[in-house]
């Protein structure tokens, strides 16, 4: 494999991975956050170029000193030939299978490949899988090929028609200090390695809430280091009353704005985040959300 670090390859990179959206969406967010400041210290490898069949993002070598933290320790894929990737997934200067770690990915045929390649490193394998959410504006976005990250001081006021429907809650940027709250409510959370992994993404990443009444996020959305935007969740006395749905409307206007791919994952049974996306005009794309979880021998949790 072989690492792409000039800035001229990874612009034309970004540029070739729109044309195979949503099925490159991973990889594709994931290019764009590295070419813009690269807040997570990712790195891209791909098999040959510019003529390129696999393309793997993966966390630079300093970042992953933690063989715990899975958060961290995250593999985004895609591949022109799912079935011919296990050799390369198989080799331990690609992956460290010595680690806990994840690998995501929209393609389902990449699932073979990795159990096989797990297998023959002895690493334990967990499937989970998502229906994945775009918007047309998303689209038409991504058709451009613009790339502009702007800073969150732009904002502005909610629009008024936000206002006039919520006269006492309010949109914000959410504020690393509320990374206790998100932390507390996330099914993935609720530890001291997502505390860290999720302040990291509202300090550095687009992340919103609505303000309630008493001034206190009531519900929420962040972003992670792939542009998948992510912990959606709206405190239980809230819910049914549209705030979540107005929330990704006024959010996703401002990544379009700021020309930021976006994109949503959400579990089947998950029906009041499927009917939140759902009026904030996200449609079921063509391809599912993918993730192996892979535990080596030592680490495989009781």
């Amino acid at each position: 494999m072989i690492l792409l670090d000039n800035s001229q390859k990874l612009l034309a990179l970004y540029k070739s991975l729109a044309r195979s959206i949503p099925e490159s969406l991973k990889v594709y967010g994931s290019v764009y956050h590295i070419n813009h400041g690269n807040p997570f210290n990712m790195e891209v490898l791909v098999d040959s170029w510019p003529d390129y069949q696999m393309v793997i993002i993966r966390p630079q070598k300093q970042e992953m000193t933690d063989d715990m933290d899975s958060y961290t320790n995250v593999y985004r894929i895609f591949s022109k030939d799912p079935q011919k990737s296990q050799e390369v997934l198989k080799n331990c200067e690609i992956i460290n299978w010595k680690q806990r770690l994840q690998i995501q990915g929209l393609q389902e045929s990449l699932g073979e490949e990795i159990r096989a390649a797990a297998f023959s490193n002895s690493v334990k394998v967990e499937h989970s899988r998502a229906g994945l959410f775009i918007t047309e504006d998303f689209l038409k976005l991504h058709a451009s090929n613009k790339s502009k990250l702007g800073s969150w001081a732009e904002i502005g006021q909610p629009d008024d028609e936000f206002e006039r429907k919520t006269p006492n809650f309010n949109y914000a940027q959410l504020d690393s200090s509320y990374s206790g709250l998100v932390n507390d409510n996330w099914k993935r959370g609720k530890n001291e390695r997502s505390l860290r992994y999720i302040k990291r993404c509202i300090e550095v990443l687009p992340a919103a809430c609505v303000l309630g009444p008493e001034g206190t996020p009531i519900s929420w959305i962040t972003m992670d280091p792939s542009c998948e935007v992510v912990m959606g969740y709206c405190m239980k006395k809230y819910r049914k009353k549209g705030n979540m749905a107005q929330l990704l409307v006024r959010h996703q206007k401002y990544l379009c704005q700021k020309n930021i791919p976006f994109y949503v994952s959400v579990l089947e049974d998950n029906k009041d985040s499927c009917r939140s996306v759902g009026l904030a005009g996200f449609f079921e794309a063509s391809c599912e959300w993918h993730q192996w979880t892979c535990y080596p021998q030592n680490l495989v949790p009781f």
